[in-house]
């Protein structure tokens, strides 16, 4: 007799710890990953990391206190979040367009290079 076991990763349960988040999935596996691939969650207080639904019949977690969602294939093939860029002063991050553009958008000319 054969057992079929689906192709496709899914999480039944994630718990995160102070430096980890550890997901099991369906098939037996467990992931571990650190927590600072979560900023979200590496700022998150015990509470609101314990706070989570699975979403997509197991294909990631969703944590509503602090928007943070983390698919399955994240875990598996490490894809650490990424932080805003911000300035200093909480301010919303500057255009990346060259300075010269910039400085021609608030009404000025660029000089000839």
């Amino acid at each position: 007799m054969s057992t079929v076991v689906s192709a496709d990763p899914r999480i039944q349960m994630v718990r995160v710890t102070r430096d980890r988040i550890i997901a099991e999935l369906v098939d037996g596996r467990v992931i571990s990953v650190p927590l600072a691939w979560s900023w979200r969650l590496s700022e998150a207080t015990p509470a609101q990391r314990a706070n989570f639904r699975l979403i997509g019949s197991g294909q990631g977690v969703h944590w509503p206190e602090v928007d943070e969602d983390i698919s399955v294939e994240g875990l598996l093939y490490g894809t650490p979040a990424r932080r805003p860029r911000s300035s200093a002063a909480g301010r919303e991050v500057r255009s990346q367009a060259p300075l010269d553009k910039r400085v021609q958008s608030r009404g000025h000319r660029a000089r000839p290079g």
